[in-house]
């Protein structure tokens, strides 16, 4: 999900340039930052976005660069005719000599000092052509994403079929096997009989095969297939399914847990450990899908 993109034009004599920029997130959020005076194009900008994009956390940012103007003095003749008023009105004490016109000027406010300001028609035609860039700026968002989208979908594809392995790796056990199960369940209830003479030969080898029952693994070894099945299919598919590729990397969690909790074979055990490995970066690289 993460992006950048830059669109840049001139709209009279103003040169502007949007900024878009997507990192990783759950939801969709998108917070503006523009110049004073621009807060109404800057939430209509993040609307557009908003209805462009799906996922993650963006940084909409809008520049101005104006050409220098010649500025323009205006006196305030209201505040420099009361402060002439209010001095005519006072008495001045001894030794205190009267204020000069250039003292009076110098007072905040009595001289003011402005750019020349826009046309309204100038600026009714900047807030245009800004507008009208956001449909490009998205887009050029969505292509940056789309490229690193190509580059994960073949990680995701390569983690995919190293799973695939494993999954085969663990349903092919040796340690799976009728007689290699029957045979360590035998061995248990021979040393169990030899250490402990009062317990019911009839007895233990039931528990013996309930245990084995319990252990047994298929299950979780058919719905990691499934799920697999499904994240190739949506790897495969258009628009954003980075949510439901994240619940399957739970779902792949959950099944590899239970897998390791109940494997009783060594190499079952190491099986489950790199599986895994395999669907924690499964985890983090989802994260970066929209």
């Amino acid at each position: 999900m993460t992006g950048f993109a830059r669109v840049a034009g001139t709209s009279a004599a103003t040169g502007w340039a949007w900024e878009l920029k997507a990192v990783n997130g759950r939801n969709l959020e998108v917070r503006t930052r523009v110049p004073p005076g621009f807060d109404a194009v800057g939430e209509e900008a993040r609307r557009l976005v908003l209805a462009t994009l799906s996922r993650g956390q963006c940084q909409l940012g809008l520049t101005l660069t104006r050409p220098p103007s010649a500025p323009r003095v205006r006196l305030n003749e209201a505040l420099l005719g009361s402060l002439l008023a209010s001095l005519r009105a006072t008495e001045l004490p001894d030794g205190v000599r009267p204020v000069s016109l250039d003292g009076l000027l110098a007072v905040r406010g009595v001289v003011e000092v402005e750019d020349e300001p826009e046309t309204a028609e100038a600026e009714e035609a900047l807030r245009h052509d800004l507008l009208a860039a956001i449909p490009t700026l998205a887009a050029a968002l969505v292509g940056a994403r789309e490229e690193e989208g190509a580059a994960l979908a073949g990680i995701l594809e390569r983690l995919i079929a190293d799973m695939t392995s494993l999954i085969r790796a663990a349903t092919d056990a040796p340690g799976r096997k009728p007689e290699a199960v029957r045979a360590r369940l035998a061995a248990q209830v021979a040393t169990l009989l030899e250490t402990e003479q009062s317990l019911d030969p009839a007895r233990l080898h039931q528990e013996a095969v309930l245990l084995a029952t319990r252990a047994d693994i298929q299950e979780e070894l058919d719905r990691l297939e499934a799920h697999l099945a499904s994240a190739r299919e949506l790897i495969g598919q258009d628009g954003a399914v980075g949510r439901r590729l994240d619940f399957l990397a739970q779902e792949f969690g959950r099944e590899a847990n239970t897998l390791c909790s109940k494997a009783n074979d060594v190499d079952l055990s190491r099986i489950g450990l790199e599986l895994k490995t395999l669907v924690e970066q499964f985890r983090e690289q989802v994260a970066n899908v929209e």
